[in-house]
């Protein structure tokens, strides 16, 4: 029998993932800038447009534009696009959808990856319902990725919060990753599964996190354009996400503006 090789996690030095704080920091930004931008009658190629130029005047590349040959700075992903959705001018919103933007950003060869799924006007309330299930889920995912967990720790965190909470559908075949100098590196981190399996979470490994889950069921197909995926049942889905670093101290989140001490918090306090 053949031991399985598993994946190498590129391990970041202090002064590296301080690096990186600055891609997360701008990618943070960034979306705060987008959350702002969304309204009924505004393109997903506007916002795409908004997101490059934040990210260029700021002194960053933008991650996803080029990336296998996708075409925007951003994913944005309406209603029943889960993740991938291309930025287009003929993709307008509307009162009571809610849009998923994904954003990644290079600064001095670092990248940072998060994203956010907002309301655009006022939604129904089970669409608000699976916004707060799903970045709740992240939180708690976040929350166990500590040095001398395992790295599934992190998906069954994720998956038995969002049971705890209702029938929803988790995504599965899409996750997080390790991330570093490439937007996506070794390991695959599923939003699902059994604790206390895969690596041993070190100090200086840098992961994306990202729960995306859906109002009905789990299923997804890609389109025809080979990157937008949707639910099968035309039901809406949510997807958040953060980029963060294992520390001596916890989970550090490079994307969030404060690090993350408000999501932890709340944590705490529920």
């Amino acid at each position: 029998m053949f031991k399985r090789r598993r994946p190498a996690i590129q391990m970041k030095t202090p002064e590296q993932i301080e690096a990186m704080r600055a891609a997360g920091l701008l990618v943070g930004r960034t979306l705060e800038v987008l959350r702002g931008a969304v309204k009924a009658g505004i393109s997903t190629k506007d916002l795409d447009v908004i997101a490059e130029e934040h990210i260029r005047d700021h002194g960053g590349v933008p991650s996803f534009l080029g990336y296998h040959g996708f075409t925007g700075t951003i994913c944005a992903s309406i209603n029943e696009e889960i993740v991938h959705g291309i930025p287009r001018p003929d993709k307008i919103l509307r009162d009571g959808d809610v849009i998923s933007l994904d954003c990644g950003a290079i600064v001095d060869g670092w990248h940072g990856d998060a994203a956010i799924t907002v309301p655009v006007g006022e939604v129904a309330d089970g669409l608000r319902r699976l916004l707060e299930v799903t970045e709740t889920s992240l939180w708690h995912g976040l929350a166990a990725g500590k040095a001398g967990a395992r790295l599934t720790d992190m998906s069954h965190a994720i998956e038995s919060y969002i049971r705890s909470q209702g029938p929803y559908g988790i995504v599965e075949g899409y996750g997080g990753h390790g991330i570093g100098t490439e937007m996506h590196m070794d390991p695959l981190i599923p939003n699902h599964g059994a604790p206390g399996h895969g690596p041993e979470l070190e100090v200086g490994m840098c992961f994306a996190v990202e729960p995306m889950v859906n109002l009905g069921t789990k299923e997804t197909l890609e389109l025809e354009d080979g990157w937008t995926v949707i639910t099968t049942d035309g039901r809406s889905s949510a997807h958040f996400e953060h980029t963060f670093a294992v520390t001596p101290d916890g989970p550090r989140v490079l994307t969030a503006l404060d690090e993350g001490r408000e999501g932890f918090a709340k944590l705490e306090v529920g």
